[in-house]
């Protein structure tokens, strides 16, 4: 699953539990909540000042190995 800032937290969530701890290292503790099932990166990165280029990056990381492996 390829992450954008314009990916919703809950599309995350069901598609890549995984990244539930990158998530929440990142100050996104709420992953958990109502809002997340229709916020963005990119809005939830707003409401808690995180840099959401950076989030996205970590999100991804790995990803294009396992893309080229499939």
């Amino acid at each position: 699953m390829k992450i954008t800032k314009d990916t919703v937290i809950g599309e995350i969530l069901v598609q890549s539990p995984e990244k539930i701890g990158t998530l929440m290292s990142f100050g996104l503790g709420c992953v958990m909540c109502p809002a997340s099932q229709v916020e963005t990166l990119e809005e939830a990165s707003m409401v808690h000042g995180i840099d959401v280029e950076s989030l996205v990056l970590a999100l991804n990381k790995g990803e294009e190995a396992t893309e080229a492996a499939e």
